[in-house]
């Protein structure tokens, strides 16, 4: 584990924090490079870097309103970790859809473009909540199984690193989505692939993660992943039945 980078006083440099600022750069050259590739506007980066501050505000809101009661609000808000990729996905896509109403973006194939950014920028930053011990399994003793003894919160024995599952798989979606874009498939085809994909990891993923659980065995990220996949179902039916 690595939390801490460098501390100037009081004030830290977070691994995560690092991890997301990468993701977030990488993630924007990735789309700036599909954007190009599609003929689309270059003026879309502009509604890329609105969505990553929405997504940074709505991924930490939506993980301290999650965890109200179990520290100050003031310790929530700046804790090292504490990101919930639901609000940032959230956040960061309506705000970039209301950028791109504005700027008169073409909608579908903009987001299309943007598919394989999402992936990246999510998977760099599952190194982040890794380094800093966030969003860990539960106790595992298989041999890659690892102790966060200084995470969020603390475990002195090996879990599943869930973190780096949830990397490997979105590398994965993020190489898929770039080849389908590559051979022409079409926009809606490729959102709809995504919305899928990554709610089935996320689903899949949160069974082994330690998360309060809500109805049964399923937690809240169950059902917000099962409602991503319903969604990019919908989204692939409708494009097949108007091909």
């Amino acid at each position: 584990m690595y939390p801490t980078i460098l501390r100037f006083g009081n004030f830290e440099v977070t691994s995560f924090g690092v991890m997301v600022a990468i993701g977030a750069l990488v993630g924007l050259w990735v789309f700036g490079r599909e954007l190009a590739r599609s003929g689309l506007p270059a003026s879309g980066s502009d509604a890329a870097m609105a969505g990553v501050f929405g997504g940074l505000a709505g991924a930490k809101l939506l993980w301290v309103v999650e965890h109200l009661g179990d520290e100050p609000f003031r310790d929530l808000l700046f804790s090292r970790g504490g990101m919930s990729w639901f609000g940032g996905f959230a956040g960061g896509v309506l705000t970039a859809l209301l950028v791109m109403r504005r700027m008169r973006l073409p909608v579908v194939a903009t987001l299309a473009a943007s598919t394989p950014a999402l992936a990246i920028g999510h998977a760099i930053g599952r190194i982040g909540c890794f380094l800093v011990g966030d969003d860990y399994g539960r106790p595992s003793d298989l041999p890659w199984a690892v102790a966060f003894p200084k995470g969020l919160p603390p475990i002195d024995v090996p879990v599943h690193p869930t973190q780096l599952y949830e990397m490997f798989a979105l590398f994965v979606v993020a190489w898929l989505l770039i080849r389908w874009r590559r051979r022409g498939v079409r926009d809606a085809i490729v959102i709809g692939r995504y919305l899928v994909l990554a709610g089935a990891i996320r689903f899949a993923i949160e069974f082994i993660r330690v998360n309060q659980r809500l109805v049964g065995p399923f937690t809240l990220a169950h059902m917000v992943s099962a409602a991503l996949v319903a969604v990019g179902l919908v989204i692939l039916v409708a494009a097949r039945d108007s091909s």
